[in-house]
């Protein structure tokens, strides 16, 4: 099989620069930019550097038809809960509410996060379950693809089924396993080998759908791209479609026993483009290995990684998002986590919740009657397109290496994802991808949620001896993480700030809800934002909040006026200000705006730190909290002694 050395041939027809009145639609929006750099402003950029202009023409060509089967796509619930009666009865219900697939997320399993249900109760969970009228996806502990197959398949042949007939992805992925842990309890070759028997042993025993899951999730929870997430599912799909060809299984077969798992997340464009292209990557790797393209098993599963612990119910709001563009993408299978997932074991209501968001989407807003909604509009096609042939560089270059197991092993692979994974953060913790609930619009006082158990760290749990970690894991990580833990550790604390507003509210209602924002994101609470009458006023209204940092908030205009009886000549009302709140025993006092020309005569005057649109909001937290947790620890120690 040399599917590395085909061209993609999967691009779309590039969009059209040719848009009636787009030059007299250019020359409105120069006007209104007064020249600012058009790319700048207009022209987005995703984390593969790929751009999304503000306006596509129109493109032609026929939808293509995306799904596996016509019809609505399936509706999946994970059965996580530990106990195996709990679990049979969450399912139950899951099934009742308007579920047509049940995900068995097993003990010690990447899914699991911790909880997940033990291999031995699998009989117990499935009860009353008509195996034979639902589809049953599996998520096994790494390596432990032979245990779970003897177990599941055990229960069905104790119950009578025909293996025919049921519809069960296995989820075998070897390689995945080996980014997740971070090691292989065999060499590559060995291991590409035992996956290849096992599929060989469950279609022996009667079953049909697929045995090996090509995975993004692992990928993305590390903090891939796109493309990345794209080229590492295609590299993955071609080892195992290269093991079941060494194994002696004809290539028409053994492409029928893998699927597919993407993730959704709230970014339509990105989440429709990206599911598009790889049902054009993969029929790509069809033709170079001398198949006719045919139709894949492609499931989608709700982002792991952007969900929040703080304000969850904006979780609902993503995963809706999501949910809307995986099926306009085209999903067979969607998993939508619950909005409660990041704090622990989701209950009833909550995954009502996750059914209830595909439920209307598919029964009352009927998107799944559209074959491929997106055909013909020109952002969607250009993006789908320019993924492609982004993956697919990617995809030669993992296959130039030696495939992605080879650039696992030698941690290249590992170092490419943490780049963009850095890049990302970086993002986030300046607030140029705010996150609702958590570095915008916080909202200290969120009532909490109800979960069955809190969340645990997860366990591993393996059916394979692992030897010790021998190169990185890819680890889970949700972006809201470093703001979250900053967060905790304020509201633990008790930590506040003193908003030291001078002037009118028209001078400083800007600035005030700006440093509000930045402070609250780290969880310091804020008091002192009225207004104050004199300079004597505010000094006192400091003393009495007993905070231990205050922020001046006003405009420059009123930051540069000059102070009456200024106790030293020329200076400011910033100034004035700031030597006033020190003089009061404030230990940190910080100004909202930057400091201009008089930056060292305010820092002179006692001002530590200057807040400003697009700063580190994640590493100026940190060195504030750093800073009182040092205060604190000496003003204990010497109440010690």
């Amino acid at each position: 099989m040399t599917a590395h050395r085909e061209p993609a041939a999967a691009s779309a027809e590039a969009h059209s620069p040719d848009i009636p009145g787009v030059d007299e639609w250019r020359a409105l929006v120069d006007k209104v930019l007064k020249g600012a750099d058009f790319e700048r402003v207009l022209v987005g950029r995703t984390a593969d550097g790929i751009a999304i202009d503000p306006l596509y023409a129109k493109v032609s060509g026929a939808p293509r038809a995306l799904r596996t089967a016509p019809g609505r796509w399936t509706i999946a619930q994970p059965v996580d809960h530990p106990d195996g009666a709990e679990a049979n009865r969450l399912a139950l219900a899951d099934l009742t509410g308007g579920a047509d697939a049940l995900t068995l997320v097993l003990r010690g399993a990447r899914a699991a996060r911790g909880f997940g249900l033990p291999v031995t109760a699998i009989s117990d969970a499935l009860d009353n379950v008509h195996l034979d009228l639902i589809r049953l996806r599996v998520e096994p502990p790494p390596f432990a693809g032979q245990a779970v197959f003897t177990a599941l398949g055990a229960v069905i042949a104790g119950r009578g089924l025909d293996a025919a007939s049921l519809a069960i992805d296995w989820g075998i992925d070897p390689i995945g396993d080996m980014a997740a842990t971070g090691t292989a309890p065999k060499p590559w070759p060995d291991l590409a080998t035992e996956a290849a028997a096992l599929a060989i042993s469950v279609r022996a025993a009667g079953f049909t759908s697929a045995v090996l899951r090509a995975d993004g999730r692992v990928h993305h929870e590390a903090g891939a791209t796109e493309a990345q997430e794209l080229a590492a599912v295609l590299a993955c799909g071609v080892a195992y479609l290269r093991a079941l060809e060494v194994a002696g299984v004809p290539l028409d077969e053994a492409r029928r026993a893998i699927s597919f798992t993407l993730v959704a997340d709230a970014d339509e464009f990105l989440t429709v483009a990206k599911l598009r292209a790889l049902r054009r990557l993969w029929a790509a790797v069809e033709r170079a290995s001398g198949l006719a393209p045919a139709p894949i098993q492609l499931a989608a599963e709700t982002a792991w990684r952007m969900t929040t612990r703080h304000d969850p119910f904006v979780n609902m709001l993503r995963n809706t998002m999501a949910v809307f563009s995986a099926a306009v993408g085209g999903a067979d299978v969607i998993t939508v986590l619950p909005h409660t997932a990041p704090l622990g074991l989701a209950d009833a209501f909550a995954r009502r919740m996750a059914r209830n968001t595909q439920i209307i989407l598919a029964e009352e807003s009927n998107i799944w009657r559209v074959a491929d909604p997106a055909a013909g509009a020109g952002g969607f096609e250009a993006l789908t397109a320019a993924l492609c042939d982004t993956a697919w560089g990617l995809f030669q270059r993992i296959e130039a290496e030696g495939g992605l197991a080879a650039m696992l092993a030698s941690g290249a692979w590992q170092a490419e994802v943490a780049t963009a994974r850095e890049a990302r953060a970086k993002a986030i913790a300046r607030r140029k991808q705010p996150l609702t609930g958590t570095t915008a619009f916080p909202n200290l006082d969120e009532a909490p949620v109800a979960v069955l158990m809190p969340a645990v760290q997860p366990e591993e749990e393996t059916g394979a001896d692992i030897p010790a970690a021998a190169f990185p894991a890819m680890k889970a990580a949700r972006v809201a993480e470093p703001v979250e833990r900053l967060r905790d550790h304020a509201v633990a604390r008790g930590y506040t700030v003193f908003l030291a507003t001078l002037g009118k509210p028209a001078d400083f209602a800007a600035r005030a809800g700006f440093a509000r924002g930045v402070f609250e994101t780290g969880g310091l609470r804020t008091t002192g934002s009225e207004g104050f009458a004199s300079y004597e006023a505010l000094i006192a209204a400091y003393r009495a909040s007993g905070a231990p940092i205050a922020c001046i908030s006003s405009s420059d205009d009123r930051y540069d006026s000059l102070a009456a009886d200024a106790a030293v000549p020329g200076e400011t009302l910033a100034e004035e200000a700031a030597r006033g709140l020190v003089a009061a025993g404030c230990e940190m006092v910080m100004l909202a705006g930057a400091g201009g020309a008089r930056e060292a005569a305010r820092r002179e005057a006692g001002v530590d730190a200057f807040l400003v649109a697009g700063m580190d909001v994640v590493d100026f937290l940190e060195k504030t909290m750093a800073r009182l947790d040092a205060q604190d620890a000496s003003s204990e120690a010497e109440g010690g002694a």
